[in-house]
């Protein structure tokens, strides 16, 4: 059996996330809404772009291609398709999947196209009503990944039209309701305002569906509390990282009450030895430290904690409890993340703040066309030094090579993690 799903929505008016359809009232700040869902057990996110105009539509895109920047789990987005340009402007935002409307007479020849082109894995479908997939059943299979039900009314219908799996939104439901939809077979998933109300403990929703039987994706620790070895207080020290920079942020420490917790509410819990009491980070500062993975260390008697940090991890306001230098030697850095981030930002920063004398500058200075005419020159320099045997003259044109690319990147303001997220889903 597959995990089902927990998906929150965003609706998407001129720019600004609002609380529903017929909802305008705003969240403050739509990046940091949807970094609350990326970290709080939600499974997926679904955008819908309620633009009326292109030039809102295009605001909408560029909001929907920023939370792309800053978020892992999967995006879907739909609203305003009238052709496949529309189709392929959410795909190149980030999104994974795309959500036509059922409603509109287009949308199954556009639909069609889509899932021949970019596969079906990443088309869905968004109905009310039966209509629908009634006149499609025959077609339902070879072009949609999954089918959105905004209509619970009409959900045992559809389980009598089509086996594509189906993703419900409730607008309102309790715990009742809410399990018994997702024990129906080819439900995958359930939307709706509880889901998107940032207050709702999705983590603690997602336990009682996994006693209650349901399979859900949270987490099932490999180890128990029990494999690991206790220091003499009968706790287990955790060296706490950002999962992203892999920056070292604290230490502290684990009985087995803040062990279990953390893996029930996904946030850190520890155990306070000078208050000699639970405590869940972030609980009273909101520097909450949402768990991404936790990792025993060889002898069993350390974990490796990487978390997505909110705010600062030091009670001193500093991000990092490792501020108080003792030595430091200086050496060359080697670590390919670290090199090609570090030279991006500060091509980034020659771009906001010119340097005089600076290459960079001079290549942003002259416009598009020139950055595009090195990067053109860069590239026959590598074919012609691959043609050849030296090693290190390779070496060298790949690297003047990257380099005028991330200047073109900086241009355009393509980040790295636009192209990392674009190239892992092509394994």
């Amino acid at each position: 059996m597959e995990h089902k799903n927990i998906v929150a929505t965003i609706y998407l008016k001129d720019g600004k996330a609002i609380k529903a359809r017929d909802n305008y009232e705003e969240y403050p700040d739509v990046i940091e809404l949807a970094k609350l869902y990326n970290d709080s057990g939600i499974d997926k996110i679904m955008i819908f772009d309620l633009s009326r105009t292109d030039e809102e539509h295009e605001r909408n895109i560029q909001v929907i291609r920023n939370i792309n920047r800053n978020i892992e789990i999967k995006v879907c987005a739909g609203g305003n398709i009238n052709r496949m340009e529309d189709i392929k402007k959410f795909i190149y935002a980030g999104c994974l999947q795309v959500i036509v409307n059922g409603s509109k007479p287009e949308s199954m020849a556009l639909a069609a196209e889509a899932s021949r082109r970019f596969g079906k894995d990443r088309i869905l479908v968004s109905v009310t009503n039966v209509d629908f997939i009634f006149k499609h059943q025959d077609e339902m299979a070879d072009t949609f990944h999954e089918v959105l039900i905004l209509n619970k009314a009409v959900l045992d219908a559809v389980e009598g039209m089509t086996d594509v799996p189906h993703v419900v939104y409730l607008n309102d439901a309790d715990y009742d309701e809410i399990l018994s939809i997702l024990s129906r077979k080819n439900v995958r998933g359930i939307a709706g305002s509880l889901i998107n109300n940032p207050k709702t403990d999705i983590m603690e929703m997602k336990s009682q569906l996994s006693a209650s039987g349901i399979k859900m994706d949270n987490f099932e620790p490999a180890l128990k509390w029990s494999d690991l070895k206790k220091n003499s207080d009968g706790m287990v020290p955790v060296i706490v990282q950002d999962y992203r920079t892999d920056e070292v942020l604290m230490l502290a420490y684990m009985n087995e009450e803040a062990f279990d917790t953390t893996i029930n509410i996904g946030k850190m819990t520890y155990y306070s030895r000078s208050r000699n009491e639970l405590w869940t980070k972030g609980l009273t500062s909101g520097h909450i430290q949402y768990v991404k993975s936790l990792t025993a260390d060889c002898d069993y008697d350390t974990i490796l904690a990487k978390v997505s940090q909110i705010g600062a991890a030091c009670h001193t306001g500093n991000r990092s409890c490792f501020f108080n230098e003792i030595v430091k030697k200086e050496y060359v850095e080697k670590n390919p993340q670290k090199v090609l981030g570090d030279v991006y930002n500060i091509i980034s920063d020659r771009k906001e703040n010119p340097k005089e004398g600076s290459y960079t500058n001079l290549l942003l200075e002259k416009g598009l066309d020139n950055i595009l005419k090195k990067v053109g020159e860069e590239n026959t320099e590598i074919i012609i030094a691959a043609k050849n045997t030296d090693h290190e003259h390779l070496k060298y044109e790949i690297s003047d090579y990257i380099y005028h690319l991330m200047v073109l990147m900086a241009e355009k303001d393509i980040t790295w993690e636009e192209i990392t997220q674009e190239l892992s889903q092509r394994k």
